[in-house]
């Protein structure tokens, strides 16, 4: 049996970008180089950049690498990355954006389940590890397949633009 190999030279600058800042470029640790502060300060919600809903302490926002269709991220403004250094009115605002969120997934998607998780450092897994943010992933009986296990890839049947357009109009105002 051969090996066969699957294509994704597009994930070079992700894979460059989270441990180096990419190009000798700012760290991905520090404001400057933070891909979620450059959402933050991004204007409006809009397809090209993946947000898709603000309030004032919290946003949500598209994973550019989701799991599933529809995988999304609540994410702290303010540049902090432990759950303890959040301010009552951003730990509040970040429970009720994840709620609002949910309520989004569940109308356009409707999961049969969904996984909510934070990765806390880089040892548990966090891509950017000093800014703080929780995942909302929709789940279906059934939906990992042989791409994930045997390629270690993960096949997504719509584009972020679609998935963008679905969940802004059902996200609930906050």
């Amino acid at each position: 049996m051969s090996l066969e190999h699957l294509w994704a030279g597009w994930r070079t600058a992700y894979v460059t970008g989270a441990t180096d800042g990419g190009a000798g470029g700012p760290s991905p640790d520090t404001p400057e180089g933070c891909v979620f502060c450059r959402l933050a300060a991004s204007g409006p919600p809009a397809p090209e950049s993946g947000v898709l809903w603000r309030g004032e302490t919290i946003f949500g926002v598209l994973n550019a690498y989701p799991y599933t269709s529809g995988h999304f991220m609540v994410v702290p403004v303010r540049h902090v990355g432990a759950l303890d250094e959040l301010t009552d009115a951003e730990a509040a605002e970040l429970w009720g954006a994840l709620r609002a969120g949910v309520a989004a997934l569940e109308a356009t998607y409707r999961p049969e389940g969904i996984n909510l998780g934070a990765n806390l450092g880089r040892a548990a897994g966090a891509g950017i590890p000093r800014h703080l943010h929780l995942h909302a992933v929709p789940r279906w009986s059934g939906d990992t397949n042989f791409m994930t296990s045997v390629a270690g890839a993960r096949v997504l049947p719509e584009s972020l633009e679609d998935t963008w357009h679905r969940l802004v109009p059902a996200w609930p105002a906050g």
